[in-house]
């Protein structure tokens, strides 16, 4: 019999009001059930939302040290059960172990910083205008938050979200993707185990379109924070807006890497290899666009195939995997359409392309590593995004042409750029429309300490990583203390035309 699991309501694993159900299969074997899960409702959302009200003062009187202490602890657990959670992350979602002890490893990275972060909550201290007077700012709770996570990190977007939350002093309702539910409950077992007290945390599982909508309407709940695709997104900013929600959107990218004709070829070639066909292609900060300068375009194109044609598709707990599954047949689905679109348009298919089937495979949703050259800037191909192993690859004549394609879509979450030329690399630095730019390396590759997140319609201006998602999660209190014994009038008694 599969697992079943559970919501966990104040502080309680509970089943949801209706008592339906959904399962989670293995994308790399689909025979395997790896868990069966409350199909929640607007009924368990209430519950849990009440549970995070009831103890709000609780945790927020709690010292921030002592909540960063907590988080510290979780992060100890997080160590001692990684690969735990790395195996049961690659059962459930399918990318390869390295990847999944990856993922663990930023969430452990993310309980860290904010373990060390409860003790630089600073404020701001100034000079007040007035004699005998004290000014400064303290940081407060907003209240509860709203987490909603996407599936291709269930560990470690779930923690950049949640740690800076708590620490802060909000209670959490929680909804994971329904792709990933396994994971985000191993993560709330942790908190518990860490001694995160009973209600601060509430988990509730299934469909966005039922459980994501009611936290978004929820009048309780006063910040939310969503990764996921810009159209969600826009749905999100349109439904809190109505009760001015604070809201933290991390959305879709179109990721270029440019390279150059002075580049490092074989070191541009392992980065697009990795940040095209890493994850399976299914990374808000992949690389989906590679823009090649006409002098190198073959040569760097006959490498690429050649290297391409060695990756290993397979199974993510084989530890021989380059590359696992595509999430689901949905999604796989989506992205052979994709890849009709490209021929139809008049890229030439370069490389793979294919759903894989045959014995190893069968049982999943397992597609060749694809390359499309001959690609023209606007093309859906080179313009949309795909969310899978589909590389578009664009030539051009010079770097202000690179600049230009790189910079003509929606998004700008990530770049890249691969020169040994140090004016087009600090040219594409200042240039590129993008909130993340590497040079001579990849467009994946984020640490937890720096922000995280882009331009355009990438979000809505908030960052991740770091302390920046502190500010999403806390409000700031200006506080004057006037020990002047009387009345004293800014601006008014600081007239300098007097």
């Amino acid at each position: 019999m599969p697992e079943k699991y559970q919501n966990f309501i104040d502080g309680k694993w509970v089943d949801s009001e209706s008592r339906e159900t959904f399962e989670n299969r293995n994308p790399a074997n689909w025979e395997e059930i790896v868990g069966v899960f409350p199909k929640s409702g607007k009924e368990d959302v209430e519950k849990a939302t009440e549970s995070a009200v009831a103890h709000r003062d609780e945790w927020a009187n709690l010292p921030v040290p002592e909540r960063g202490l907590i988080l510290g602890k979780a992060g100890d657990i997080m160590v001692e059960k990684k690969e735990k959670i790395a195996k049961l992350m690659t059962r459930e979602m399918g990318k390869i172990l390295k990847e999944t002890r990856g993922d663990t490893q930023e969430g452990i990275d993310t309980a860290y910083y904010a373990f060390g972060e409860s003790r630089r909550l600073y404020g701001v201290t100034s000079p007040s205008e007035l004699p005998n007077k004290t000014i400064y700012t303290i940081v407060k709770p907003i209240g509860t938050a709203g987490i909603i996570s996407p599936w291709n990190f269930p560990m470690a977007i779930p923690t950049w979200k949640i740690f800076p939350a708590l620490l802060m002093g909000n209670t959490i309702v929680f909804k994971p993707a329904t792709d990933t539910p396994a994971t985000a409950t191993k993560f709330v077992e942790i908190l518990d185990e860490a001694g995160v007290p009973k209600g601060v945390v509430n988990l509730v599982h299934g469909p966005g379109s039922v459980v994501g909508e009611a936290i978004l309407e929820h009048p309780d709940i006063g910040v939310i924070s969503f990764t996921g695709s810009s159209a969600v997104g826009r749905r999100i900013a349109e439904v809190a807006g109505k009760n001015l929600k604070r809201v933290s959107l991390e959305l879709g990218g179109k990721n270029p890497q440019i390279v150059m004709p002075d580049a490092n070829i074989e070191l541009a070639v392992e980065g697009v290899l990795w940040g095209a066909f890493g994850t399976t292609g299914q990374r808000c900060t992949a690389t989906s666009r590679l823009i090649l300068h006409k002098d190198i375009h073959d040569e760097f194109i006959d490498i690429l195939i050649k290297k391409a044609k060695e990756l290993k598709i397979g199974d993510g707990l084989l530890e021989s995997s380059d590359v696992g599954p595509i999430i689901n047949e949905t999604q796989l689905k989506k992205i052979l359409n994709y890849v009709e679109i490209g021929k139809q348009e008049g890229a030439k298919l370069a490389f793979g392309g294919n759903h894989l089937t045959g014995k190893e495979y069968d049982k999943g949703f397992f597609m060749e590593p694809t390359i499309f050259t001959g690609v023209e800037a606007g093309m859906r191909i080179e313009q949309e995004e795909i969310f899978g192993p589909v590389l578009s690859v664009i030539k051009v004549s010079s770097f202000e042409e690179a600049i230009e394609v790189a910079n003509d879509v929606e998004y700008g979450l990530s770049s890249s750029i691969y020169t040994a030329n140090l004016q087009y690399a600090m040219a594409a630095i200042d240039k590129l429309e993008a909130g993340l730019t590497y040079i001579n390396a990849p467009t994946i590759g984020a640490e937890c300490h720096m922000p995280f997140g882009g331009f355009k319609n990438t979000g809505n201006g908030h960052r991740e990583g770091g302390k920046w998602p502190y500010e999403v999660f806390g409000e700031i209190k200006t506080v004057y203390i006037d020990y002047s014994g009387k009345l004293q009038k800014a601006q008014i008694d600081t007239d300098i035309t007097k």
